[in-house]
């Protein structure tokens, strides 16, 4: 089973990249924030649970996260080639229950791909985005910045967590969307 991380910071490119891989290596995407959303319109368990906490302005507690998880895993089980997950981990911590998890289904995480950019080339990118994505955080310069920020805070220990295990590749997200979509492509298929 081919069990991917795309790490990157905001305007990094993940999302275009996502799209292909999931296609080409038939992959299921899991993204928490869609996890979270698809869970509370269906009104489950720990949909409301979620819903709880994010009334209150909290964050969603990483067990409730990581249940969401552990049932998309087992509801496309021996359905796909794998999983590609978009926005979890954050955190050490998070790593770890995703690493405990998957052990407990027999696979683990094949590899972590870093897409790498300059803060440069992210704010370029994102303030591009914002002239037709209608995201405020989109067109702010500010914003941005605290954007990358806080994702270069919270994200480096997890690349670390992964790298001590082996699994991270740095990928270099500057180029054409192509260039870097071969560069994604030449790491994983040697994975296979």
């Amino acid at each position: 089973m081919l069990n991917l991380i795309l790490f990157g910071p905001p305007g990094s490119g993940k999302g275009t990249q996502a799209a292909f891989l999931i296609s080409q290596y038939l992959l299921k995407h899991i993204s928490t924030g869609d996890l979270l959303r698809e869970e509370k319109a269906k009104g489950s368990k720990l949909g409301m649970e979620a819903q709880r906490y994010m009334e209150q302005g909290l964050l969603v507690p990483d067990e409730v996260v990581i249940g969401m998880i552990d049932q998309k895993l087992d509801e496309f089980a021996g359905k796909v080639n794998g999983f590609i997950f978009d926005g979890f981990p954050r955190t050490v911590a998070q790593a770890e229950a995703l690493d405990n998890l998957l052990a407990e289904k027999g696979t683990e995480i094949t590899k972590v791909l870093a897409l790498q950019v300059s803060e440069a080339e992210l704010l370029r990118r994102i303030l591009e985005r914002g002239k037709t994505s209608g995201r405020a955080d989109d067109v702010n310069e500010e914003t941005i910045k605290r954007r990358v920020q806080e994702y270069n805070v919270k994200t480096i220990p997890v690349a670390e967590h992964y790298a001590k295990k082996g699994k991270l590749s740095n990928i270099d997200g500057e180029g054409s969307i192509d260039e870097i979509t071969d560069l994604l492509c030449a790491e994983i298929d040697v994975l296979q």
